[in-house]
């Protein structure tokens, strides 16, 4: 009898196809998350456990699944899964680093752009039939070269960002909560500073740092208040990194000029208030939707419990390798 893996979400059809001649696959062939009772129901005898952001792996949920062997999270992000207590019971866990670093770092140049030079805004002008003609006055954005460039988490994705800031002569300050080694600094002309140094000094302050106890609302109004009156908040890392209530505040009453987001605080839900404001960008969670990028995703996402599971192979991508090495010397 296969093992059975319980899929939560759908997934590209070339991920699936890596499951499915070695495993018994429940497969939830939807959009939407899966409904909590849902899922405790479905993970009663699953061996694997292919999961996205939606899905929370907590002592609940472990409880309800006692063979549980691995949970593979199709994102990066690991805040909605309780690492310390899968390691605990014996429950590797893996998660999608690398493959999306470059197509992110792309897709917050996107939201930089749009925010600063107010692409949305003229698509709407244009869609609702307003364009009248060329005014030297209409639609004034602000430049993106030779601005500095602030990021908060220098990690794969912040780095990334901060290597094509190359290609717009940007300064570029980060902060993080380790400073980067030396070489990585001059390759890419960045700057370590604290983080109220960088939100008072940035044009562009950008998001890329993990959701935790100490991040979460990094960004809250006191931090806010700290930004330049023209600079842009930029946040595609994850939405309770930002107080999304002080943020309508901040855009309402002119603290800062403009706001790109592609995720949310209470996600799908914005903050009352976020969505009638013009000079926010709003984007529903695109920065790693590509062909390409997606198809990675899965595959390593599935490939990593097939690895595990029908080889016995310890997947690269662990973020708990002791639990293999654990497994393999019993």
């Amino acid at each position: 009898m296969k093992p059975r893996v319980v899929v939560t979400r759908n997934i590209p059809a070339e991920s699936l196809e890596l499951l499915t001649p070695h495993f018994d696959v429940d497969y939830r062939e939807r959009s939407t998350p899966i409904p909590r009772r849902e899922l405790l129901r479905r993970v009663k005898n699953a061996r694997g456990l292919l999961c996205l952001l939606t899905e929370r792996v907590n002592g609940e949920l472990l409880d309800a699944a006692p063979e549980l062997r691995i949970v593979s999270t199709f994102s990066v992000g690991l805040d909605h899964v309780d690492v310390p207590e899968c390691t605990r019971r014996g429950v590797l866990v893996t998660h999608t680093p690398g493959v999306l670093t470059e197509t992110c770092a792309d897709f917050t140049w996107a939201l930089i752009l749009s925010v600063a030079r107010r692409i949305v805004e003229g698509d709407r002008m244009m869609r609702a039939g307003k364009y009248k003609g060329w005014d030297p006055l209409m639609l004034l954005g602000a430049d993106v070269h030779n601005k500095t460039l602030g990021i908060l988490g220098f990690g794969r994705i912040g780095q990334a960002v901060a290597r094509r800031a190359g290609g717009f002569d940007m300064r570029v300050l980060y902060s993080d909560v380790r400073q980067a080694p030396g070489a990585v600094e001059r390759d890419l002309h960045a700057t370590f500073v604290d983080t109220e140094t960088l939100l008072k000094e940035s044009d562009f302050v950008c998001l890329h740092t993990v959701l935790d106890q100490t991040t979460y609302h990094l960004l809250d109004e006191r931090r806010l208040r700290m930004m330049k009156k023209t600079a842009y908040l930029i946040n595609g890392a994850r939405g309770p990194i930002i107080d999304e209530g002080a943020l309508v505040k901040a855009l309402k009453g002119g603290w800062i000029r403009g706001a790109a987001l592609d995720v949310y605080e209470n996600e799908p839900k914005m903050a009352a208030g976020l969505a009638a404001l013009p000079n926010a960008v709003l984007i529903p969670h695109l920065a790693s939707a590509t062909l390409e990028t997606r198809g990675s995703m899965g595959r390593l996402a599935a490939g990593s419990i097939a690895d595990y599971l029908a080889f016995g192979r310890a997947p690269s991508n662990a973020v708990n390798p002791q639990v293999a090495r654990s497994a393999s010397a019993a």
